[in-house]
């Protein structure tokens, strides 16, 4: 069964849009103080250039890139897996499981944060992958089959 581009393109698009909400919100609203604070512990002058203009517009490209990673991904094992959230929470976490050893990599070994903070955010970004897949694969069906 070929899979329907447009809708991995539409579902990819929603996701990508969940997920930059919630990273707005966690890293500028609930996060903010204790990234910054890490930050400026690890190099001073950091947190800046974190939340600077070029950096921002990377994370909301990213963002979006993921969600579409995550429907295509999807939809690809949606023939296997079956359709729906499970499904969806399944390519979540196991896109989860690679950025938290990538990210334990460059932030938890490097001392760049604490153990408690990494965990927090680690906690966080599955949560947001979970809800970032199924929201936009929700919107994703086969071409000649009706949706979940």
């Amino acid at each position: 069964m070929a899979m329907n581009t447009s809708k991995v393109l539409v579902g990819g698009i929603v996701a990508g849009i969940v997920l930059n909400v919630i990273d707005w919100f966690v890293y500028t609203k609930l996060l903010v103080d204790r990234m910054t604070a890490a930050m400026e512990g690890y190099k001073p002058g950091s947190a800046a250039v974190m939340m600077s203009s070029n950096a921002i517009t990377v994370y909301v490209i990213t963002d979006f890139v993921v969600g579409l990673l995550l429907v295509w991904t999807y939809a690809a094992i949606r023939p296997r897996l079956g359709p729906g959230p499970m499904t969806a929470a399944t390519v979540a976490f196991l896109f989860w499981i690679y950025a938290a050893f990538l990210n334990a990599g460059s932030s938890l070994m490097t001392g760049m944060i604490g153990p408690r903070l990494f965990w927090m955010t680690e906690l966080i970004g599955l949560i947001t992958l979970i809800v970032g897949a199924v929201a936009g694969s929700a919107l994703y069906k086969e071409n000649d089959a009706p949706a979940p």
